[in-house]
């Protein structure tokens, strides 16, 4: 625990966390990659280019400064990270090396500002928190490893299937090398792959969407092909089956936690299907007594994954809806067959299928599910019942 002296400390540096702005953290990790290149092989860089980590890490050191006298509050966004963390392998010695850049950085760009005393408070203050994560991480690692078929560390994973959802969406299906069982996980979750290639100039991480139920085999993932995306074009284009990855334990805290006889609404756009996909099989596989609504927003029907296997899956499942909206439907696109509504999804369009009391989950790009969330807020559902994950880093909506 910290005492009030160092939380007084702590609190009055907020302004100029606030006033430094993300240019606290782009200097941060500067300082770190250049000390530690070897920090290169387990960070995303293109969330580093794209400014996205940055951003996110400002905003959880400021949050951590606001609610350092209540860590409570901020438990959510622990058990987030540190599911994160395992997915990338962070082991406790590496909080040392975050935790010394950190520090220098406020020395360098604090100025006269940050004296011994601050330094030495945020010190302080970092120790509890890294100790919170290493912890909650330890815990992480143990449950993945005990459960039946887990595992720790990085396990080599076979690719058996490949397979074309849609212009930019490709499944992989990946089973253990040694042919043993692979743990279940809970809809929602994802897993972390570890690649190396020749393309590639570092290790990269990537962490993809479990896009089937659990099956104790071997595990499906979907990946989106981004236009300058490094790990997602050699997936989809230098990667086919008999090709193996190193693979890290199902991980996540974006989970499917429906109740008997709980209606669920799943919402998404584009890749964001992936996470809903799971949650919808894993419904279905448990013969889910209860309405299930599969709200779904993309660009064309060239782009519109899994088209027809949810075509399939709602004459087979009564109390299974789907509505889906096409921003720009081209002339091949049939409405009333490929999707119901043209333009931005507008959930006034499909009021009258939403049941009360449902909970909602939604996964697609960050306006998108802001857009959600005010309109299913204007709508009367609260918070309670809204759930969201982001791709890469988080960020709030």
């Amino acid at each position: 625990m910290l005492d009030q002296a160092t939380i007084a400390v702590i609190k009055s540096t907020i302004p100029l966390l606030e006033s430094a702005g993300p240019a606290l953290t782009q200097h941060f990790y500067r300082r770190m990659f250049s000390h530690n290149p070897e920090l290169k092989d387990i960070f995303n860089l293109a969330h580093q280019h794209s400014g996205g980590q940055p951003l996110a890490l400002f905003n959880a050191v400021a949050a951590y400064a606001r609610h350092i006298d209540n860590l409570g509050a901020l438990a959510g966004a622990v058990e987030r990270i540190a599911h994160k963390h395992t997915g990338f392998l962070i082991q406790p010695e590496q909080y040392h090396i975050v935790g010394s850049h950190l520090l220098a950085t406020l020395k360098e760009l604090g100025g006269e500002a940050v004296t011994e005393e601050v330094l030495t408070a945020w010190g302080k203050a970092y120790g509890v928190l890294a100790d919170i994560f290493i912890g909650r991480e330890g815990e992480l690692y143990r449950q993945q490893a005990e459960q039946p078929g887990g595992w720790q560390g990085a396990r080599p994973f076979v690719i058996t299937h490949k397979r074309e959802e849609s212009d930019i969406i490709t499944s992989f299906v990946l089973a253990p090398v040694d042919g043993q069982p692979v743990p279940d996980f809970q809809p929602g979750q994802y897993l972390s792959l570890k690649l190396t290639h020749p393309d590639l100039t570092h290790q990269e991480i990537r962490q993809y969407s479990l896009s089937d139920a659990p099956n104790g085999r071997d595990y499906r993932i979907s990946v989106k092909r981004e236009p300058a995306g490094q790990v997602s074009n050699l997936l989809h284009d230098k990667l086919a089956p008999g090709d193996v990855l190193a693979v890290m334990p199902p991980a996540g805290d974006f989970v499917l936690a429906a109740e008997p006889g709980q209606a669920v609404v799943l919402i998404s756009a584009g890749v964001g299907l992936t996470p809903m996909l799971s949650m919808l099989n894993g419904l279905l596989a448990k013969g889910h007594d209860a309405e299930i609504r599969w709200l779904h927003a993309c660009e064309q029907g060239s782009l519109h994954g899994f088209r027809q296997d949810i075509r399939d899956k709602c004459d087979r499942h009564e109390r299974l809806l789907s509505r889906v909206w096409y921003r720009v439907p081209q002339d091949q696109d049939r409405q009333g067959v490929d999707y119901d509504f043209s333009g931005t999804m507008a959930l006034t369009q499909v009021r009258e299928l939403l049941p009360s009391n449902a909970h909602y989950y939604c996964c697609g790009p960050l306006p998108f599910m802001a857009s959600i969330k005010r309109q299913l807020l204007a709508l009367g559902v609260g918070d309670e019942r809204l759930h969201y994950e982001v791709f890469g880093p988080h960020q709030d909506l």
